[in-house]
């Protein structure tokens, strides 16, 4: 991400060039880092265990929005939310969390046996974002869920488990594996240098000073009783151990960048998501490290 933003100051990274980026990210290499790991992976053969991990990423998403959300329509006077604008886009930015670009080094790192997992639990993260989250900000129902039902890394994801589900991994081409292998080693690369450069012009836009108040609740409620709920979770529900481990990389994140662009889309308080966007992305350079250490040592792996 410093690579990404020192490539912006020098402008060896140009504004012009992150649409065609995160197209190629997205629609390109995304989707074959998904397929290549999970065709290589025995963990999710059985059709039943493919569905959890997405099931509980659309479930605390949602659980996310809904606890961003009473705090914003109830308490929002209090923390700089004075109008529906500013509430409509804390409760989308700081329910959801950086779900992609972080976890995945980290899983990779730390929890390599809960990668293909992850994958898995951020397809329904996806689908509560264009759903939940497009309802959150626009203020009502959309047909956007659809954009994450037909998304190209969603797609890969099916395509994947069904190769996996009828036996048909070995058969997959040797070509077609090293191809998918090679390209999906550039998306989280790629992905973090772009988030870096879209940070830097997004941190020059943020007016400090302005509604502190803001910024302290998104980092409480982002970064200590969201994470506290997940830990709560990963602790005493009956899920298998790679899934805690996911749980916990997800509890440990920073609010999401990419619903800023939401916020923009339909014409919603800008400053507020910025605010609580970098206001946690910035004290996430130290709560990450403790919330991986303090769930560790909870959840005993």
């Amino acid at each position: 991400m410093v690579v990404g933003a020192l490539g912006r100051r020098l402008n060896w990274l140009t504004n012009e060039s992150d649409k065609s980026l995160a197209n190629l990210t997205a629609n390109v290499l995304i989707p074959a880092f998904f397929f290549s790991r999970i065709v290589a992976s025995d963990q999710f053969d059985s059709f039943a265990e493919s569905w959890l991990p997405p099931t509980v990423g659309f479930l605390s998403t949602c659980g996310g929005f809904a606890v961003a959300g009473l705090v914003a329509w109830g308490l929002g006077p209090w923390i700089g939310l004075r109008d529906p604008a500013s509430q409509r886009a804390f409760a989308l930015c700081v329910g959801i969390c950086n779900y992609g670009y972080i976890p995945f080094p980290l899983a990779e790192y730390f929890y390599p046996e809960a990668v293909v997992t992850l994958m898995l639990h951020n397809v329904g993260v996806d689908v509560a974002l264009w759903s939940v989250g497009v309802m959150i900000v626009s203020g009502h129902f959309t047909k956007q869920w659809t954009r994450a039902v037909l998304s190209p890394p969603l797609l890969a994801v099916v395509l994947a488990i069904l190769i996996r589900q009828f036996g048909w991994a070995d058969e997959v081409p040797g070509p077609v594996m090293q191809l998918t292998d090679s390209l999906g080693q550039c998306a989280i690369p790629l992905g973090l240098v772009l988030s870096g450069a879209i940070i830097l012009d997004y941190v020059r836009l943020v007016r400090w000073g302005e509604n502190l108040s803001t910024i302290v609740a998104a980092v409480a409620l982002r970064q200590l009783l969201i994470p506290a709920a997940l830990m709560a979770f990963a602790l005493f529900a009956a899920i298998p151990v790679d899934l805690q481990q996911v749980v916990l990389l997800q509890a440990a994140m920073p609010a999401a960048t990419f619903p800023i662009v939401l916020v923009l889309l339909y014409n919603q308080d800008t400053g507020t998501a910025l605010r609580a966007v970098l206001g946690t992305s910035l004290t996430g350079i130290l709560t990450i490290p403790v919330w991986l250490v303090v769930g560790k040592q909870l959840l005993g792996f």
